[in-house]
């Protein structure tokens, strides 16, 4: 096939509609150039319940074998299955996943040993630019013994480790709702979730990588209507739900109504720092809500901010060595799981909170959610670059307003925050605002995207 890798080599994964921009032979060529470019003599690699994903995972592994390196396949599982595998065997890997793309959709994310991510600058550029030179000629011949494909399920020891790193013993019994979206968390929940004092409602359990029920994308409100739903037709004291690849978890109260991640961070902040003796550095992008560093100083610990983007996360995790990093986008990562980021740990931390205590989630939980946020709000604009002057314009020099740069355009003032980031991708900017008042946080809100969209 022509492939123009361009199109499906991200910031930091490959992603693209299958076959019409890339297949199994390119997936071998992803295979050996991994191997190349990571040095590995040995890799692992797992996929979701997409329909391409076996044959595009094997295929890479064909690649990788060729070049001399032993694979070890643990099948169906989640990103985060994926990454606990890397970091426990000490091994690179790839994960075949979409996340919550549609169905069409396949790719790949690769990590080293210890889940380190390989994204753009470290390896991704590398290894497009192989497989670019092989599309025509195919992969260059190597002496190399070809190593063997071999399978090993991880599943039970994803689970314990998971246990292993927070208390459920005690909890009391508490009634769930899960939503797996038809993805992976239909495969990972029943076992993580078994002999624990959870009475679970499955939703949507059965892997089916065309979603025939809703995108497997829970930060898209459109997607928890039916979790939000069951919860209060069940009783049930909360609500889960995770995106395709199961890397993600979004949780709602039981009320139906969402709990913002932020929270979801501040609280799993809270507890890290308790379990580290009240220290430590913890992460957070800059459109999380201010209650964030708040809980974070509060709890003994000290916020780091950074951009958005895990790239950005992992990396700053391993320079500052923190415990915990969470963003907005309901990715939360653990010092303690490779630095990498799981869903289902977060979910783990948020069960043990409500189960410790015998207040409501709702109740709980708003202690951690202390702001009026507006949410991440898209728009189409023909020049990113012009929007983002006029912003910077309207703002610079009010009184008692600051700007900063170090993700898109940040401004704030003593009762309010805004920040503008453009797509990287799409003709888009993103407008992330925050008050201490519905009200301000509305006025805020309208009047920035007045200028974005006038």
């Amino acid at each position: 096939m022509a492939a123009d890798l361009s199109q499906i080599v991200k910031a930091y994964d490959v992603r693209g509609v299958v076959p019409d921009q890339w297949d199994e032979t390119l997936a071998e060529l992803f295979g050996a150039a991994f191997v190349q470019v990571t040095g590995a003599e040995a890799i692992v690699t797992g996929h979701d319940m997409r329909p391409s994903s076996p044959g595009l995972s094997r295929a890479f592994a064909r690649g990788a074998a060729a070049r001399g390196v032993e694979v070890t396949e643990i099948g169906l599982c989640s990103t985060d299955q994926l990454y606990y595998a890397s970091g426990a065997f000490g091994l690179p890997g790839a994960m075949f996943t979409a996340s919550h793309n549609p169905a069409q959709y396949n790719g790949i994310k690769m990590c080293r040993a210890g889940a380190a991510p390989v994204g753009q600058d470290t390896g991704l550029a590398e290894i497009r630019e192989l497989v670019e030179s092989w599309i025509d000629t195919g992969a260059p011949a190597t002496d190399a013994t070809p190593g063997t494909i071999s399978a090993r399920d991880t599943l039970e020891d994803y689970a314990a480790h998971l246990l292993h790193l927070v208390d459920l013993s005690s909890i009391r019994p508490l009634k769930v709702v899960v939503d797996a979206g038809n993805g992976m968390g239909g495969h990972t929940v029943p076992t993580v979730f078994a002999g624990l004092p959870l009475e679970l409602v499955p939703m949507y359990f059965e892997l089916d990588g065309t979603f025939p029920n809703h995108e497997a994308n829970p930060l898209d409100p459109a997607n928890i209507v039916d979790l939000q739903k069951r919860v209060r037709e069940e009783g049930a004291d909360l609500g889960i739900a995770f995106d395709g690849d199961a890397d993600r978890c979004f949780v709602v109260d039981e009320r139906g109504e969402p709990v913002s991640p932020s929270a979801v961070t501040a609280l799993v902040a809270a507890r890290e720092l308790a379990r580290h003796g009240g220290k430590g550095t913890v992460i957070h992008n800059l459109i999380t809500s201010w209650s964030v560093p708040e809980v974070v100083r509060e709890n003994g610990g000290t916020p780091v901010r950074t951009r958005v983007g895990h790239s950005f996360i992992k990396a700053e995790m391993a320079a500052s060595g923190a415990i915990f990093g969470g963003e907005h986008s309901a990715h939360y990562y653990f010092k303690d799981f490779w630095n990498a980021d799981t869903g289902m740990l977060a979910a783990l931390h948020v069960l043990a909170a409500l189960g410790g205590q015998e207040g409501a989630l709702s109740a709980l939980v708003a202690q951690y959610d202390r702001y009026a946020g507006s949410g991440e709000i898209n728009s189409t604009v023909d020049d990113q670059t012009a929007r983002l002057a006029a912003i910077r314009t309207a703002y610079e020099g009010r009184e008692g307003v600051t700007l900063d740069e170090l993700d898109g355009l940040t401004v704030s003032a003593a009762d309010w925050w805004f920040n503008v980031r453009p797509s990287n991708t799409e003709p888009l900017l993103r407008l992330n605002a925050e008050a201490r008042d519905e009200a301000t946080m509305a006025a805020v809100r309208d009047e920035v995207l007045a200028i974005i969209r006038g």
